[in-house]
């Protein structure tokens, strides 16, 4: 299946790839599964040749998230999809919410931002209600761009389980759930997962260019 654009009502282009600007291995995995119903190639950036990175200077997810798909887009000349997304908990004022990747410095792994997180939030009462949020912009060739979001509500634990995801996951326990993101199954991620949920919305706009 391909991707039929139109510039002005003429007839534009036809598109079989969609690109999906991200240089994370997990995220990419996540999002390659996610846009599966597409029928189109899912390319990541070090397949077009891509090797750099956009600095993220938006005060929030939408800016950033709209900055990756303008630059990445522009790049290439493809169809282009780039995410934002943060973990905003309610007891620090959102907090690290759009500097999440960057909470315990630029080149800090997994392991520093939770420790620094759980750091700050033991002078805080229990419960850590939290939640996971994605922007994600599409930038379609000959189109204005478009953004859409996903939640997922849940809480911060003070332990570490499971062996699977990334970033924030093995302490986010999702909502009407008692295991982490990193305990659930792949298949239950992509049911209830922040970028699960903005992901199909991404779909649904784009199928509104299929013919």
């Amino acid at each position: 299946m391909w991707v039929l654009l139109f510039r002005n009502g003429e007839r534009g282009s036809l598109i079989s790839s969609l690109l999906v600007a991200t240089h994370n291995p997990g995220k990419l995995k996540e999002l390659r599964y996610l846009f599966s119903d597409l029928s189109v190639k899912i390319l990541s950036l070090s397949e077009v040749g891509i090797n750099s990175d956009v600095e993220e200077t938006g005060a929030t997810l939408e800016e950033n998230a709209e900055l990756k798909a303008r630059t990445y887009g522009d790049l290439s000349g493809l169809c282009t999809v780039a995410d934002d997304s943060g973990l905003e908990v309610a007891a620090l004022n959102g907090a690290p919410g759009v500097f999440s990747a960057r909470y315990a410095g630029e080149h800090a792994t997994d392991m520093q931002r939770i420790a620094k997180l759980h750091q700050n939030l033991r002078k805080e009462g229990k419960p850590w209600r939290a939640r996971f949020r994605c922007v994600m912009a599409v930038n379609l060739p000959g189109t204005e761009l478009s953004s859409f979001e996903g939640i997922c509500d849940g809480e911060i634990i003070d332990e570490l389980r499971g062996g699977g995801g990334f970033g924030y996951d093995p302490i986010f326990v999702p909502k009407c759930m008692d295991r982490t993101m990193s305990e659930i199954t792949e298949i239950e991620k992509n049911e209830i997962s922040h970028r699960a949920k903005a992901a199909r919305k991404v779909v649904e706009h784009l199928r509104n260019y299929y013919k």
